[in-house]
Parts: C-alpha cells; structure tokens; sequence
C-alpha cells in the first residue's frame, strides 16, 4: 500500500503558517525548558540520595517546594506548542495519536498520578522518612514514561511509512521501537534534561546566597558539575541520533538543509563554553551558553522535522481562508497570561525568601 494514500486532507488555517511557526518556536522553548527543569532537577534529588558524601536535604527539600509547581506551569506552557503543532501538522499528529491511543490516553493518568504524588511528596517531605525515596523514584519513572509517550508519537507522526503497520495492531498500541531514531532521540531529551535540571539547581542556590542564604552553598558546584558533565554526555547521544538519521536528510544543497546544518553546529558551538562555565561554576554564564543551546536546537528540531516530512508535506502547502481577529485574540491573551506568570512568579519567590527568612 503506498503510504501517501492514508494521509488526511489538512485543515485551512486563518493566517500565513508563518505566523504559527514563530508562536511554535517560541512557546515550545518555553516549555521544553520547564520540562527539562521538571525531570532534570527530580532525578538529581533522587541520585543524591544514594551518593556518598553528598547532602541530599537542601536538593530534595528545594525540589519537594518546588515541583508541583514545575509541573503546572510545563503543562499549562505545554498546551500552546501542542496546539500549534496541530495547526501545523494537525493530519499527521492527530493520526499518530489515534494509532498509539492506549499509550497516549494514558499520558493523562501518568502526569495527573505524578502531580498527586508531588504534592505528597511535598507536604509530607520531613514525614515520609525512607519512603521519600520510593515516592521520587516512582516520580521521576511516571515523568520518564511519559517522555517515552510524547517521543514514540513524534516518531510515529513522522513516519507516515510507519503507518500501514495499523492492519497488523489496529487496536491502539502502535509504537515506533523499529525506528532507529527513537532511542537516540529519547536518550538525547534525558539527558538534556538531567543538564538543564542541574543548571536550574546550581541557579536556585546561587540566587539564594545573593540574597544572604549560604545554605546548600555546595549545590551550586554540584549542579554546576551535573550540567557539564550530563552536556559531555549528550553531545556523544547527540552525534549518535545525527547518524541515525535518514539518509539524505542533511541537503546541503537546499536552504532548509543548510539551515538544519548551521543549527546543529551552532549548537554544538556554544555547548563547548557552557560546559567550561558549568565547571568553573559561573552559573550565569553558564545559564546564558545553555540558554542559546536550547534555541538552535529547537530551531534544529523543527527543521528535521519538515525534513522529515518534505516528501508528503509542506506546511508552506497549507491553505489560508484569511481570519487575522482569532490570532490577535490568543496574541493579547498570550501577552497578559505571561505578564501575570511573571508577578505570580515574583511574588511567590520574594514570600518563599521572607518565609526563609523568618525561620
């Protein structure tokens, strides 16, 4: 059966796909950096604990005070990629899902499960004793799960090939271990997240002795160290997931090609003094290389993906019934919604740092 023939007809969008390619970028970098921050800094709380030598309280006490949180805001921050995305490439994605449906509609009792368990976690932290452990632990797995979730759909939405395999398992349990680059690419994501998620560590800790607090002093190395080294790491998975690309997926005779080619090397580029800034434990310095590292990834991701796609699709290819109010709307909402996340933001930690304060 020739693939092409299973594809939906896409939907028209109200305004040039341009548009909703910027708003893609953008609110994905938003919250694949809380997801990083989220996974990253539970999985370093729950390692310190069987580390010799290391003081796990400051780490897990930070992080039971703050994960709940962390997952608010990586959800809600993960509803306007997600929706974008569907815009985009709505006949890919929306069939994806439909033929991982047993995997996917279990995406929602896992982080509804991990979120119950945060706040557990964090309102009987001091209480739980030895089983503070297993509590994490069994976090971080339902976070990891979910991951696996989010990565075999993107696998599946980008190999339409893939989909004819539905006669053989039509009953929503489709998954994409076949394609090799699942692994590298699930690889790549933890990792990355366990080094944003030790960045976020060390920045907590410096940011609090800049306001008087010297406690968990030694978490600003130690996240520092965890950021660097976790980059080492991810560097090599990267390369590996790059091999395991298609053949003739790096055309670097078209601008897209050249593109994706400058993104994964100006990536790789700025990694190198993130990890020098990482081990000599300039946080901020650090934060700012990891921080342009995290967009031209992201730049690089969407870029495989249309390249990924070019044979069948283009979202070039979409057509415009012109609606400009619908966009102007969400643009507005956008712009209150994160002025608001900002002063809750402020205000949470200016009360978290007096409440400190006053112990």
């Amino acid at each position: 059966m020739d693939p092409a023939a299973l594809l939906p007809i896409p939907d028209t969008i109200p305004v040039p796909w341009g548009w909703f390619q910027v708003l893609l970028l953008l609110t994905f970098t938003i919250h694949i950096l809380l997801m990083n921050v989220m996974f990253g800094s539970a999985f370093i709380a729950l390692i310190s604990h069987f580390r010799r030598g290391v003081i796990s309280a400051p780490c897990t006490e930070s992080v039971s005070r703050t994960l709940p949180f962390i997952i608010a805001f990586t959800v809600n921050f993960g509803v306007a990629p997600l929706l974008f995305v569907q815009v985009l490439y709505g006949h890919f994605i929306y069939t994806s899902s439909i033929l991982m449906a047993v995997y996917w509609l279990a995406v929602v009792g896992l982080v509804v499960s991990a979120y119950g368990l945060s706040y557990l976690f964090k309102y009987r932290c001091d209480k739980l004793g030895l089983a503070r452990v297993p509590v994490l632990m069994t976090i971080v797995l339902l976070f990891a799960t979910i991951a696996l979730a989010f990565v075999n759909n993107l696998s599946l939405m980008q190999m339409p090939s893939s989909w004819v395999r539905y006669f053989e398992e039509p009953r929503g349990l489709l998954h994409g271990l076949q394609d090799p680059m699942l692994l590298p690419r699930y690889l790549h994501f933890l990792t990355a997240s366990i080094a944003v998620g030790g960045l976020g560590i060390a920045g907590y800790f410096h940011w609090r002795q800049q306001r008087g607090d010297w406690g968990g002093m030694e978490w600003v190395r130690i996240g520092c160290r965890w950021f660097s080294f976790a980059t080492m790491v991810n560097i090599g998975i990267g390369l590996w997931f790059l091999f395991s690309l298609p053949q003739g997926i790096l055309n670097l005779t078209i601008p897209d090609g050249q593109l994706l080619a400058a993104a994964l090397g100006g990536g790789l580029v700025l990694a190198v003094p993130a990890i020098r800034a990482g081990l000599a434990g300039r946080v901020v310095a650090a934060v700012w290389w990891a921080l342009g590292t995290v967009v031209l990834m992201v730049l690089a991701r969407d870029l495989l993906r249309r390249a990924l796609l070019a044979p069948c699709f283009s979202p070039s290819q979409l057509k415009i019934e012109p609606s400009f109010a619908p966009l102007i709307l969400f643009l507005a909402a956008f712009v209150l919604g994160m002025a608001l996340i900002a002063w809750m933001v402020t205000f949470s930690l200016k009360n978290s740092t007096t409440k400190g304060g006053r112990s």
